[in-house]
């Protein structure tokens, strides 16, 4: 039987610490959906379309792993994919509040969907996309944070204002 698994978020911009949780769920998961949604919440620095460029530039490498764009909530995407399992990246004790709220009402929208914690490398413990951003911008070096496509698509916002 093969077991596939969604790994949703914004990835405004998709960072290492998202690809190196990626590169774990590959190596557990037959399939693994990369499932960049559409905020509803918060105003994104990378368009939609871009977001899912640099995502699946990102994770070409990897095989096993598709990147998809959804709207709506995540439940039906992932109904409508066939998925059983939702991924959630924590990085620390903070994160795991959030996360455990979102993955009971997520059992609670859809009993059938069971959420796995997994963790980066204690080396992208401290990454945000937020907090990459905020660097980049600030004219900071994000190389080594991002995959390098994104570090270049970053530069180009930043340089053409936006």
């Amino acid at each position: 039987m093969s077991v596939k698994a969604i790994y949703p978020g914004t990835f405004d911009p998709i960072t290492m610490g998202h690809v190196d949780v990626v590169e774990r769920a590959s190596r557990i998961f037959d399939e693994v959906i990369v499932a960049v949604a559409r905020p509803r919440h918060k105003t994104a620095l990378f368009s939609f379309e871009e977001r899912i460029y640099l995502a699946r530039e990102s994770l070409r490498h990897l095989s096993n792993v598709v990147v998809k764009g959804f709207d709506g909530l995540m439940v039906e995407f992932a109904k409508k994919e066939g998925v059983k399992v939702v991924i959630r990246g924590i990085r620390a004790v903070s994160d795991f509040d959030y996360e455990f709220k979102i993955a009971w009402m997520n059992r609670k929208l859809c009993p059938e969907l069971e959420t796995i914690f997994l963790m980066p490398s204690e080396e992208y413990s401290f990454l945000a996309s937020s907090l990459v951003k905020e660097v980049a911008l600030l004219g900071g070096d994000v190389s080594g944070m991002v995959p390098e496509v994104v570090q270049r698509a970053l530069m180009e916002k930043i340089n053409n204002g936006k």
